[in-house]
């Protein structure tokens, strides 16, 4: 059944649990930004079918496939599961943004999103991350449920390698970004 009628006084529930919640606390929040940025990730996973870019030997849809499966790990995590990311998970953000850096002539200031459709989708999915980012940092201060330091790590990690993938989808196009001019 697609609907339960159990959301109609405001609260919302996490699977598997029987506990209600208000639609409007910390964790709904963080799970709902995590569900914004992961649908739209998707977006970006279909939009980067069909171009021959790749990074660390994983074309960009694989690479997007698999930030949405671990967002998922993060959603559980929240969700009061004992899931949780996973070292390796951070350290293999941390290589792809590495070896992106590396491909690109170095980055010395800001940029104006934009420059291939596809680097203003990765920009678009940043800035959801860092919003889901810091609603995952106030369920944690606020202490209801644990979060580890992995999981606060690859969001933060995650927002830079979508950065790198805004900049590297521009650089492989031969675009050159535009800095700000700030008058």
């Amino acid at each position: 059944m697609l609907y339960t009628r159990k959301g109609d006084s405001g609260t919302t529930g996490t699977f598997g649990c029987n506990q209600r919640m208000s639609k409007n606390s910390a964790q709904a929040e963080a799970l709902g930004a995590l569900d914004e940025a992961n649908s739209f990730l998707g977006l970006v996973k279909v939009c980067s079918m069909g171009k021959d870019f790749a990074l660390c030997e994983k074309k960009f849809p694989e690479i997007v496939y698999m930030i949405q499966q671990n967002l998922f790990i993060v959603q559980a995590e929240l969700a009061g599961t004992s899931m949780t990311i996973s070292e390796e998970k951070v350290k293999e953000l941390e290589l792809m943004t590495d070896t992106a850096e590396k491909e690109m002539p170095p980055i010395r200031t800001f940029f104006i999103s934009g420059g291939t459709e596809l680097a203003a989708l990765f920009d678009v999915s940043r800035t959801l991350i860092r919003r889901a980012e810091r609603r995952v940092v106030a369920v944690h201060e606020e202490g209801k449920v644990v979060v580890g330091g992995q999981t606060l790590a690859y969001l933060n990690r995650l927002s830079s390698l979508l950065y790198a993938l805004a900049r590297l989808s521009n650089h492989k196009c031969g675009i050159t970004e535009s800095a700000p001019q700030y008058k």
